[in-house]
């Protein structure tokens, strides 16, 4: 069985397009192209520090939205 990243695993929670992620992600200030987060979420490339977490708030946003809590975790976070 494959290791999913825990950020692809959320996007699909949430049932969000790659493009629904990357609008999100590039509305809060991320810099990489749509098709560079596709391959970070599909495990292709790995992403900076910084771009995984704006690819967080992204989904904690959406999760917020949604009623729920932030799950997923920054680069600050202790308990990550």
């Amino acid at each position: 069985m494959e290791a999913i990243d825990p950020l692809e695993k959320a996007r699909r929670k949430l049932n969000l397009s790659v493009s629904d992620i990357w609008l999100r992600y590039f509305a809060v200030g991320g810099m990489s192209t749509e098709l560079e987060i596709e391959a970070v979420l599909y495990g292709a490339l790995l992403a900076s520090e910084a771009d995984r977490d704006l690819l967080s708030v992204a989904l904690n946003e959406r999760f917020s939205e949604l009623g729920g809590d932030h799950p997923m975790p920054y680069s600050t976070d202790e308990d990550r």
